[in-house]
């Protein structure tokens, strides 16, 4: 494979595990609407469904756009294959309680927002520019869920063994954030040309406290 073949499919790649990351959790977050334990929260819920799916839609655009075989958005979304999806196993968990869901929120907010203030500096424009309206949506959401594990961990007894539970439930699912595979290392070292930031935060490892 020669070298721009192979820059563009780590970029479609690149770009899927960005977009079915929102896809997948704001699909999650959807399942919310209309059961939410107040109204307040079920527009919160809703409210940060959509701003995922807005970032998905603008990452699976150019993913389909980079592929070059006219496969737009929506094909990308709906229409590939078991296995194709890319996104962290993490957003695919069951939403659980409201406690569980918060906490799965938190993790992602919190990894979202480091890896997208990144990205702003790519020098890939589209990149950026889709990373710099998403950083704007991402801190609102990390505040949001921040908010909401504060208010159950200091609560009820109950509250929080639920999201205490939650946690210890969900922190192995962040290793697959953190730990590099072949795409990560090829983004990284400069193959793509583009800047592109790599999946797993800079300097971070598996292994490493966060």
């Amino acid at each position: 494979m020669n070298a721009p073949l192979a820059e563009a499919k780590a970029l479609y790649r690149y770009l899927l595990r960005l977009g079915d990351l929102s896809l997948v959790l704001g699909q999650r977050l959807g399942e919310w609407v209309g059961h939410s334990p107040a109204l307040e929260e079920d527009l919160g819920l809703a409210n940060i469904a959509l701003d995922l799916i807005g970032q998905a839609r603008l990452l699976l655009t150019y993913a389909g756009e980079v592929e070059g075989r006219g496969r737009g958005e929506d094909e990308l979304a709906f229409l590939r294959e078991h296995g194709e999806y890319l996104n962290a196993i993490m957003v695919e968990q069951p939403n659980g309680d409201f406690g569980r869901t918060i906490v799965r929120q938190v993790l992602i907010d919190a990894f979202q927002l480091e890896l997208y203030e990144r990205m702003t500096a790519s020098t890939d424009e589209r990149l950026a520019a889709i990373a710099a309206k998403s950083v704007k949506e991402i801190r609102y959401h990390l505040r949001y869920s921040a908010g909401w594990l504060v208010r159950l961990g200091d609560g009820t007894d109950e509250s929080h063994a639920r999201v205490q539970s939650a946690l210890e439930s969900l922190w192995p699912y962040t290793v697959e954030l953190f730990a590099e595979d072949e795409l990560d290392l090829l983004m990284r070292s400069g193959a793509s040309r583009r800047g592109c930031p790599r999946f797993a935060l800079p300097g971070r490892h598996a292994s490493a406290n966060y």
